[in-house]
C-alpha cells in the first residue's frame, strides 16, 4: 500500500501544485517535515545473543531502510535475504527497530536509518551506531621453544597465546598455582578481520621440584562467561646422588666364593644408570629402578678369582643431565692357594748314581711350605727360596739332591706342599727306578757243519736272565741289527726272542748274534754260524743289439747268477727248445758258482712280443730259477688276417669299417682314401675315427664303393682294400605318368626302382581304383624295373595302380601311375536325359543338359530340330563341366517360348576316338514318369532295402513314395523316401518270416506317376528271427533264449494292451478321425500323403492326429522336415513324450495323438547332399517328416485338422501342367 502511495505521490507532483500535495497528504494522514524521534546508539553484544538498534521515525512519509556499511537492506520489514535480520517495533508509532537475532563476528560494524525522501518531506539519515560484537577467545594453547625436557637451572621462554577473541584476551600464568608476574603481553592479528590473538611471554628458571608439576594458562575477555584454561605437565631433569655400594664390609675374600654386591643411588630425573667397572674394565650395565622411592641399583654377582686380588671395583651413576659421572670405589683382597704344584728332574737313575730334582708352586696368599719324602722316610738335603708372583702373590722353590741304591728302585719320592694359615696341602709324588745289567744269555740253535736248503724255514731262539730293566734283545746277522725278528718274550726266568729265518743264499756261512743290554749299558752276547744250499740268485738276460728288425739275427747272453751247487743254463722260445753255449763257472757271493751261456736267432714279424726265456737249474736242489727277453722286432704295418674286405650297412644307419693292423713301433698313421681323395673329418662331420676305425654316422648310398686303407709307421707303409655296401630301401617312379592307351590295345606300365641290393619279385602292382580286379595283368621284372602288361584294355581298367617294391630293407617304395584309356564318347541317355520341361510363358530359362564320359576331351556341338544352334543368339548360352572322364555341356535357353522353343534338342558329342548323339524334347511341365528297374539290395528279419532308375521329374522336384502290403493286411502302407532324390532305401520296422509285396512311384507337385516297371510288383520275404542266430548252437541253448525272449516279450505286451485299452475307451468318447475303421497305417509314415488307387477315395487328405490344444501338423511331402523315428506305445516321460527306438516299427491303428507329441523337437537330420538335378542318386536314408508349406488350413472335426491340396488353378502357371 505504501509503495502503492509513493508511486502515486511521484505521479501526482509532475501535474499538481503545493496545495495539492498538502491536501494529499492530509488524505494520507501525514503532513510535515518527518524527523527522528529515536536515532540508534553504539550496541556492544557477545556473539550469539539477539542485538536491537532503535529507530522511531515521527511523520514518516518516505521509505524507511537500515544501511549496514553502506549497504541498504532493504524497505521491507522482513529484510529478505538476511534471515537474522527484521525490522519490529509499531509501525503505526514510526517504530523501526533492527533486530539482529544470533549474532556473529560478520554483523559487527557501522549502522544506519535512513527515511527516504517524500512528497511532502526531504530524505532523513539518523546518526551513524556502531554493533560492537563481542567475540570470547578460542582455547589458549601453550607454545615451548622445544619438546624436550628442561634441565634443572636452565631458563626456558614459555608463549601462551589465546586466538582469535574480541575484544583480546587477558592473560595469566600460574606455576604450580603460583601466579608468574613478570609476564609480557602483545597482541597479532587472528584467524578473521576484527579478530585478535593474545600472546603472554614469561622466562622460567627450570628447578628440580618443578618436575612433574603444572604450568597453567588461564585466558578471559568480556565475551567469555568464564576463563578458559590451558596446562601443561613440566618435565625437569636433574643429576642424580652419588652411589653407595652395600655388601663389602670386609675387604678380604677368598678365591673361588661369590660375590654379591650392590651399588645405589638415590634422586635424579630421569633415574640414575648404573655401571660396574673392575681395574677400568666394565663388568656389568644392567640396573634396576625404583620409582617410587626414586632410586636406582645394581646388582653385582662375580666368582672372586686369583686375579682378582688387589683389584678395584667402581660403581658409577649417571643419567642424561649429569655433568660428569658419580662413583664409589672398594679394593679387595683375596687369598688364594697355588694353581699348581710341580715336580722336576729325572727319576730314573743307574745303581750309584746322584740324583738332582726340583719341586716348586705357582704364585699364592700367603705363600706355602715344602717337605720331601722317600717311601716313609724324610730327606733333609734341600735349598729352599720364595719369591714374587702373579696377583701379588708369592713362589716356594726347594732342590733335592741324593744317590741312588738298588734298594730304592720302585720307592715313591713325594713332594708335600702345605700352608697352616689356609690348611691348604698339595702333595707331587713319582716312582724312583734304579737301573742295573742282566746276568746270562744262550741260544737255541741247529748245530755247527749241518747243510741246510734255501727257502727252508729255521728258528733261532735267544735267552736273557737277571737286569733291571730285563734285557733288551737284539738279532744281528753279520753284525747287521734284523728287524724281523719277533717280540721279546717275559717269564719268570727272564726274556726270550724268537728268530724266524727263511733261509736265503745269504744266509750260508752267515753269523747270527743275540745281544742282551738294558739301561744299565752292559751288554751280553751269544753266535752261531749256518750252512746252506741255494739255486741261482739271479738269472739276467743281455742282447748285443739295441735295435731288433726283421731279418737280423739277435745274440743272447744269458748270465746265471751265484748258486750252490753250479746250476745248468736251457733256453726256449715259448714251446720251442733252442740250443745255446755255455761256458766255464766262476766263483761267485755266498760262497757259491756263476755260469753264462749264449743264443743266436735269425729275427721274424711274428716274433713281435714273444719272449725267450733262459733256466738256470740246479740237479741237487731240484729247482731252477729264469729270466726272460721280450723281443721288440721293428716291422712295417702289417694286416692282420681278420680285417674284412667287405662291409654292408642299411642306409641311415652308421657304418663302421675296422682297421686291424699291428706294426713296431706302434706309432701308426693310417689314412682313408675314398674315389681318390683322402677323408678327413673336417670334409663330412659324419666321419668318425677311433683308433683308425672309420665310422659314418647317417650313411648314404653315395658312401658305397672300394676304401683304401693306408698305413704308415717310421719302419715303413702298407695298404689294403674294403668295399662299403650300402644297402637302402627302394625308391620308385613310373617310367612315364600317365600312360596312354586305346580301347582294346596293351597297355605297359614301367616301374623303376633305385635300391640295393636288387632282388628276385621285387616289384608288386596293386590296382587302386574301387572294387577288386580278378586278373591284374602280367607281372614281369628285369634288374630294376618292374613291368605290368594289361592286353585288351577295357575302360574299366582305367585308374591308378600303385606299384610296390621290397627288396628287404625297409619301408617298402611306391609309386602310383595313372593308366588313361582312351575311347569315344557315350552320352548319358536314360529317360531322365531325354526330356527338358519350362513353363514357356517367356518369364523363365530352362537348362537342357548333355552328358558324356570320354577321352580324350568331348567336345559338344547343339542342333535344333536338325538345324545347327547358332551359340551367339542372346538367346542361348552354353556352359562346359569337366570331372574327371564326364564331360558335361549345359545349354541354357533364355525366357522359355512354348511357341519358339519347345522343340527336339541333339546334342553332338566328339573327340579324336568317335562320336556321340542324343536327342533332347523341351516341352512343358507334367507329372513324372514312373521309376524303372525297381529291384532287392538286401533284405533281413525287420527290414528291405530296394533300389530302382529315376524317370524323367516332369520339370520339377520329385520325390518317391514306397508302397507295401503284406497277407492279411487291410490295406496299403505307404512311406515317403527321404531324402526326395534318394534312389536307394531300406524300408524298416516289418515283421519276420512275411512276404511284402512292395513297388514305388514319384511324385512331384503336378501328380504323380504309375509305379516302377508297369505297376510291378516286387514280392519279399523277411528272414526269420533265428535262422542265422541259431545255427550252430546246442538244443538247450536255442530253448533258453526262446523262453527267456517270450517272458521279456509279454511283460511289456500286457502293459501295451492295457494302456491300447484305456486309450480306445478315451477316443469312444472323444470320438474318432477319419481313418479311424478303415486301414492300419504305418507308424513311420506319418504326415504323409495318404493316397490309394485302388481302396481309398479321390479326394487326396492330409491328416493330422493329435488333441485340439496340440500345434502340430502333417506336412505335404514336398517340404523338408527332420527324419522321424517309429516308436511303440510305452509310458511317457516326465516331459509327456514317449521313449524313442529307431530300430523298432509297430503297426497300429491310430487311434490318438498320445504316441506321437510334439516331433519337431527332435533334432534334424544333416540337408541333403547337393546332386545335379538329372543325376542318379544312390545314397540311401530311412524315415522322413514335412514342413509345413503349402497348404490350405482348415478347420478339422473334433480334434483334427484337414489339410487340402490346392486344386490346378490355384496354382501358378507353370506348375497346371496344361500342355501349350
Amino acid at each position: 500500500m505504501d509503495s502503492w502511495i509513493n508511486f502515486s505521490v511521484a505521479t501526482l507532483t509532475r501535474i499538481s501544485s503545493p496545495i495539492f500535495f498538502c491536501c494529499l497528504s492530509l488524505f494520507v494522514g501525514v503532513c510535515g517535515q518527518q524527523a527522528f524521534k529515536t536515532e540508534p546508539r553504539n550496541v556492544t553484544v557477545r556473539a550469539g545473543a539477539t542485538a536491537l538498534l532503535k529507530c522511531e521515525v515521527l511523520r514518516a512519509s518516505g521509505v524507511v531502510q537500515w544501511v549496514k556499511d553502506g549497504l541498504l537492506l532493504g524497505p521491507q520489514r522482513s529484510l529478505p535475504g538476511y534471515p537474522c535480520y527484521s525490522m519490529t517495533g509499531d509501525q503505526q508509532k514510526g517504530q523501526y527497530h533492527l533486530q539482529i537475532l544470533n549474532v556473529s563476528l560478520e554483523d559487527d560494524g557501522p549502522y544506519e536509518c535512513q527515511v527516504g525522501r517524500s512528497v511532502s518531506s526531504r530524505a532523513i539519515v539518523s546518526r551513524t551506531a556502531w554493533l560492537n560484537v563481542q567475540i570470547p577467545p578460542s582455547q589458549p594453547y601453550i607454545q615451548l621453544e622445544s619438546d624436550e625436557p628442561w634441565v634443572e637451572g636452565d631458563e626456558y621462554t614459555v608463549t601462551c597465546i589465546a586466538p582469535d577473541a574480541k575484544p583480546p584476551a587477558e592473560i595469566t600464568m600460574f606455576r604450580d598455582g603460583e601466579e608468574l608476574t613478570e609476564t609480557d603481553s602483545f597482541t597479532m592479528s587472528g584467524s578473521q578481520d576484527k579478530l585478535l590473538n593474545t600472546h603472554a611471554e614469561v622466562v622460567i628458571k627450570a628447578r628440580s621440584s618443578d618436575n612433574a608439576r603444572q604450568l597453567t594458562c588461564r585466558a578471559k575477555n568480556p565475551a567469555a562467561p568464564r576463563a578458559l584454561e590451558t596446562s601443561m605437565t613440566m618435565r625437569v631433569y636433574f643429576p642424580p646422588q652419588a652411589p653407595v655400594i652395600m655388601g663389602l664390609e670386609n675387604e678380604e675374600v677368598k678365591a673361588g666364593s661369590f660375590l654379591r654386591v650392590v651399588c645405589m643411588s638415590y634422586g635424579g630425573n630421569p633415574l640414575a644408570t648404573l655401571h660396574w667397572t673392575k681395574n677400568g674394565e666394565v663388568l656389568s650395565t644392567s640396573w634396576e629402578v625404583d620409582v617410587v622411592s626414586r632410586r636406582s641399583s645394581s646388582v653385582l654377582k662375580m666368582e672372586v678369582k686369583p686375579e682378582d686380588n688387589h683389584a678395584v671395583l667402581r660403581c658409577e651413576s649417571v643419567n642424561q643431565v649429569s655433568r660428569s659421572p658419580m662413583s664409589f670405589t672398594r679394593t679387595l683382597s683375596v687369598l688364594f692357594e697355588p694353581a699348581e704344584v710341580t715336580l722336576q728332574g729325572s727319576f730314573e737313575a743307574i745303581e750309584g748314581q746322584e740324583i738332582n730334582l726340583l719341586c716348586y708352586t705357582s704364585s699364592s696368599n700367603p705363600p706355602v711350605h715344602i717337605r720331601w719324602w722317600l717311601g716313609f722316610r724324610e730327606l733333609n738335603n734341600t735349598d729352599v727360596t720364595i719369591s714374587e708372583g702373579d696377583n701379588g702373590g708369592m713362589m716356594t722353590m726347594s732342590n733335592l739332591t741324593h744317590k741312588v741304591s738298588r734298594e730304592d728302585n720302585g720307592l715313591s719320592l713325594t713332594c708335600e706342599a702345605f700352608n697352616k694359615g689356609t690348611r691348604f696341602s698339595s702333595v707331587r709324588s713319582e716312582e724312583l727306578i734304579v737301573y742295573y745289567p742282566p746276568q746270562k744269555v744262550w741260544l737255541d740253535a741247529p748245530p755247527p757243519n749241518v747243510f741246510l736248503h734255501s727257502g727252508t724255514a729255521l728258528h733261532l731262539v735267544c735267552f736273557s736272565s737277571g737286569g733291571n730293566p730285563t734285557g733288551q734283545l737284539v738279532w744281528l746277522k753279520n753284525n747287521k741289527v734284523l728287524q724281523s725278528a719277533s717280540r721279546q718274550v717275559s717269564s719268570e726266568r727272564g726274556v726270550s726272542r724268537e728268530l724266524l729265518l727263511t733261509l736265503q743264499p745269504s744266509d750260508n756261512l752267515a753269523t747270527y748274534r743275540c745281544d742282551s743290554s738294558n739301561k744299565a749299558k752292559k751288554v751280553l752276547s751269544a753266535q752261531t754260524k749256518l750252512r746252506v744250499l741255494f739255486p741261482a740268485v739271479s738269472v739276467k738276460v743281455v742282447a748285443k743289439q739295441q735295435e731288433l728288425r726283421r731279418g737280423q739275427t739277435l745274440d743272447l747272453d744269458c748270465l746265471a747268477g751265484s748258486s750252490n751247487p753250479t746250476a745248468n743254463i736251457s733256453w726256449s722260445l715259448g714251446p720251442v727248445m733252442l740250443k745255446g753255449v755255455d761256458q766255464a763257472p766262476k766263483k761267485a757271493e755266498f760262497g757259491g758258482m756263476s755260469r753264462t751261456s749264449k743264443l743266436s736267432l735269425t729275427l721274424e714279424s711274428h716274433h713281435w712280443k714273444k719272449r725267450i726265456t733262459c733256466q738256470a737249474f740246479s740237479n741237487v736242489l731240484s729247482e731252477g730259477v729264469n729270466n726272460f727277453y721280450t723281443l721288440n722286432v721293428l716291422f712295417p704295418p702289417e694286416f692282420s688276417d681278420e680285417q674284412p674286405d667287405q662291409v654292408k650297412v642299411t642306409e641311415d644307419e652308421t657304418a663302421e669299417l675296422p682297421v686291424k693292423v699291428s706294426a713296431n713301433p706302434d706309432e701308426i698313421t693310417c689314412e682313408w682314401i675314398f674315389q681318390g681323395e683322402k677323408l678327413v673329418k673336417e670334409r663330412d662331420p659324419r666321419y668318425h675315427f677311433d683308433d683308425w676305425t672309420l665310422e659314418i654316422v647317417n650313411v648314404s648310398r653315395q658312401d658305397g664303393g672300394e676304401y683304401i686303407i693306408e698305413c704308415s709307421n717310421a719302419e715303413g707303409k702298407n695298404r689294403t682294400k674294403l668295399k662299403l655296401d650300402v644297402q637302402y630301401a627302394p625308391t620308385v617312379r613310373m617310367k612315364s605318368d600317365p600312360v596312354y592307351v586305346n580301347l582294346g590295345d596293351t597297355a605297359d606300365l614301367l616301374c623303376i626302382a633305385d635300391a640295393n641290393p636288387i632282388t628276385y619279385s621285387m616289384f608288386s602292382w596293386k590296382w587302386m581304383g574301387e572294387g577288386e580286379v580278378d586278373d591284374l595283368g602280367e607281372e614281369s621284372e628285369d634288374e630294376g624295373t618292374g613291368l605290368l602288361t594289361i592286353y585288351e584294355v577295357t575302360r574299366d581298367r582305367a585308374g591308378f595302380y600303385k606299384c610296390t617294391a621290397d627288396n628287404g630293407v625297409a619301408p617298402p617304395g611306391s609309386v602310383e601311375g595313372q593308366l588313361i584309356v582312351r575311347f569315344a564318347p557315350e552320352l548319358q541317355k536314360g529317360p531322365q536325359w531325354r526330356k527338358v520341361a519350362s513353363r514357356g510363358d517367356g518369364s523363365s530359362d530352362a537348362n537342357v543338359v548333355c552328358q558324356a564320359q570320354g577321352v580324350p576331351r568331348v567336345h559338344f556341338t547343339w542342333a535344333k530340330n536338325g538345324f545347327p544352334l547358332d551359340l551367339g543368339n542372346p538367346r542361348y548360352e552354353e556352359k562346359m563341366e569337366v570331372t574327371g572322364t564326364v564331360h558335361t555341356s549345359i545349354l541354357t535357353v533364355i525366357n522359355v517360348s512354348a511357341a519358339l522353343d519347345y522343340a527336339i534338342f541333339t546334342c553332338t558329342a566328339q573327340n579324336s576316338m568317335g562320336v556321340d548323339s542324343l536327342d533332347i524334347q523341351l516341352l512343358s511341365t507334367n507329372h513324372p514318369d514312373p521309376p524303372s528297374d525297381l529291384k532287392l539290395l538286401r533284405v533281413d528279419h525287420n527290414s528291405v532295402t530296394l533300389e530302382w532308375m529315376p524317370g524323367f521329374d516332369g520339370g520339377l522336384t520329385q520325390n518317391f513314395r514306397v508302397r507295401y502290403q503284406w497277407p492279411g493286411s487291410a490295406s496299403f502302407m505307404y512311406v515317403d523316401v527321404f531324402p526326395p532324390t534318394a534312389t536307394v532305401y531300406t524300408v524298416t520296422g516289418l515283421n519276420p518270416s512275411t512276404t511284402y509285396n512292395l513297388s514305388v512311384n514319384a511324385i512331384n507337385t503336378m501328380g504323380e506317376s504309375s509305379y516302377a516297371d508297369n505297376n510291378k510288383i516286387l514280392s519279399v520275404t523277411t528272414a526269420g528271427i533265428f535262422s542265422s542266430a541259431c545255427h550252430g548252437l546246442p538244443v538247450y541253448v536255442v530253448v533258453i533264449l526262446v523262453v527267456g525272449g517270450l517272458l521279456l516279450f509279454l511283460n511289456p505286451l500286457s502293459y501295451f494292451l492295457f494302456t491300447k485299452w484305456k486309450r480306445g475307451r478315451s477316443l469312444k468318447v472323444s470320438g474318432s478321425t477319419r481313418y479311424a475303421s478303415r486301414e492300419l497305417i504305418n507308424a513311420s509314415a506319418q504326415r504323409t500323403l495318404l493316397i490309394d488307387s485302388s481302396s481309398e477315395p479321390d479326394s487326396s487328405v492330409y491328416e493330422s492326429y493329435g488333441r485340439q490344444e496340440s500345434s502340430h501338423y502333417y506336412y505335404p511331402t514336398e517340404a523338408y522336415s527332420p527324419a522321424l523315428f517309429t516308436h511303440p506305445e510305452g509310458p511317457e516321460d516326465q516331459h509327456g513324450r514317449h521313449g524313442i527306438n529307431p530300430f523298432t516299427h509297430d503297426y497300429e491303428e491310430v487311434r490318438g495323438w498320445g504316441t506321437y507329441e510334439d516331433l519337431q523337437s527332435y533334432s534334424l537330420l544333416p540337408p541333403a547332399a547337393q546332386f545335379h538335378s538329372r543325376a542318379p542318386v544312390s545314397t540311401s536314408y530311412e524315415g522322413r517328416v514335412y514342413g509345413k508349406t503349402d497348404v490350405d488350413v482348415t478347420a478339422g472335426v473334433y480334434d483334427s485338422t484337414v489339410y487340402r491340396r490346392r486344386r490346378d488353378t490355384d496354382l501358378p502357371f507353370e506348375l497346371r501342367g496344361e500342355l501349350v
